[in-house]
């Protein structure tokens, strides 16, 4: 009975963080029919009506989909990867992928068929997606073998259409481990650019692959988010699971809630400067991903305890600001403001802090018991009055009734399990 029900939590769990599953198609005037395409709406798609969501782009669609949707899930469950809108392109029910990605063995260019699924990509797909689905401005595209050299070909528009690519064990076209790195020099823009290999995928695949990895990596530049892989022990299809959740952590990094491991590397070793991290932080997921979200409450102790740490109470000032901010009506900004008095050693005004704190909505793991204690242990450290009458100067504290009303805690991301 227990693992019954052990597995319907399961079950449940996996389809409240799973995509929301839509075939359609779309009626191409550059392929002169129509073209089948799988969309993966997020599971906060019709909940969540004012938030857009980059846009992964695959081809194969047919057989990546499911891969690309179950390590997605996965990362949405832990909060370790943003909701996208996954749109998958059907190109093996009739072996579409071999007249879709059709280049010129001279120059490696798209040509005929190819140039018209090239230009299928850019005019009528994505538009029709753009019209019909609340999309960021950030766009994916990952491919496997034919495919994935195919989409390079989107890097030699002088603006590419996509922010990133995955490219898994790419079959690449005449010329492209020259030109690709030369094109990824030239291009001013932000760009993300994971490829893959397997040990199993044929030597001159392998060698080229390779090949072009040495090139990219002499280019230096702030711009370039670049990754390349040499699975061991895999073929070339077993590859694509190994490669798919490493090249979605590498482009959704500075998503992720702050580890352990951004915390000591990056953190705690600034002379100053933490709350203006953090601000910097969910300022790049909106601006470069088109996601506006709530600081994690998990994010701002990561901040409170980097201030403790160096001893920079002062920025205690700044994160309540941003803390109010960020949830109003809660206990956040008072505590944050009683931690800077109690730390610079003004335990009156600590008290009162933690006075206010007490009556706001509880937070996160912020509680009312942990507020009226910590203005109790304070309280006997304040100055009393003398004997035979002499007074000592007491500065006066706000006593609040244990039973004063409290607003209804507002609802707050965590690094929990996640429940719809």
């Amino acid at each position: 009975m227990k693992k019954l029900l052990l597995l319907l939590l399961i079950f449940c769990s996996q389809i409240s963080f799973s995509q929301k599953k839509i075939i359609d198609t779309i009626a191409s005037q550059k392929l002169k029919g129509d073209r089948e395409i799988i969309i993966g709406l997020p599971p906060s798609y019709d909940k969540n009506k004012s938030q857009t969501y980059p846009m992964l782009l695959l081809f194969d669609g047919d057989f990546l989909f499911d891969a690309f949707n179950g390590a997605l899930s996965y990362g949405y469950y832990w909060d370790d990867l943003p909701e996208v809108i996954i749109v998958g392109i059907s190109q093996n029910k009739n072996d579409e992928r071999e007249t879709d990605c059709k280049i010129d063995e001279t120059n490696g260019l798209p040509t005929e068929t190819g140039e018209d699924f090239f230009e299928f990509i850019g005019m009528e797909l994505i538009p029709t997606i753009q019209k019909n689905y609340r999309v960021a401005p950030f766009r994916i595209a990952a491919g496997l073998d034919v495919t994935a050299a195919f989409m390079n070909c989107y890097l030699y528009k002088e603006t590419p259409i996509f922010n990133a690519f995955i490219s898994l064990s790419p079959e690449l076209a005449t010329g492209m481990e020259d030109q690709v790195p030369e094109r990824i020099a030239a291009i001013q823009k932000p760009l993300f650019y994971y490829h893959s290999i397997a040990e199993g995928d044929v030597k001159k695949m392998r060698d080229r692959t390779i090949k072009m990895d040495q090139e990219i990596k002499k280019i230096s530049k702030p711009t370039l988010n670049y990754l390349f892989e040499d699975f061991k022990g895999t073929s070339h299809y077993s590859m694509v699971l190994h490669a798919i959740p490493s090249a979605l952590y590498q482009i959704f990094s500075v998503y992720q809630p702050i580890s352990t491991a951004e915390f000591n590397d990056k953190i705690v070793k600034l002379e100053s400067g933490y709350v203006e991290y953090l601000k910097k932080k969910y300022e790049v997921l909106e601006q470069q991903f088109g996601l506006k979200l709530q600081i994690r409450i998990n994010d701002f102790k990561a901040i409170e305890a980097a201030i403790m740490k160096n001893k920079a109470y002062n920025e205690f000032d700044e994160l309540a600001q941003l803390a109010e901010k960020s949830y109003p009506k809660t206990m956040l900004h008072d505590y944050e403001m009683a931690l800077m008095y109690e730390m610079k050693g003004d335990n009156a005004k600590a008290v009162r802090y933690y006075m206010n704190a007490f009556q706001l909505a509880e937070v996160g793991d912020l509680t009312k018991d942990m507020m009226i204690n910590r203005a109790d242990e304070l309280k006997a450290s304040l100055p009393k009055k003398g004997k035979k009458g002499e007074k000592v100067q007491e500065t006066p504290v706000e006593e609040v009734p244990a039973d004063a009303p409290a607003e209804t805690p507002s609802e707050t991301p965590t690094e929990e399990k996640k429940s719809e």
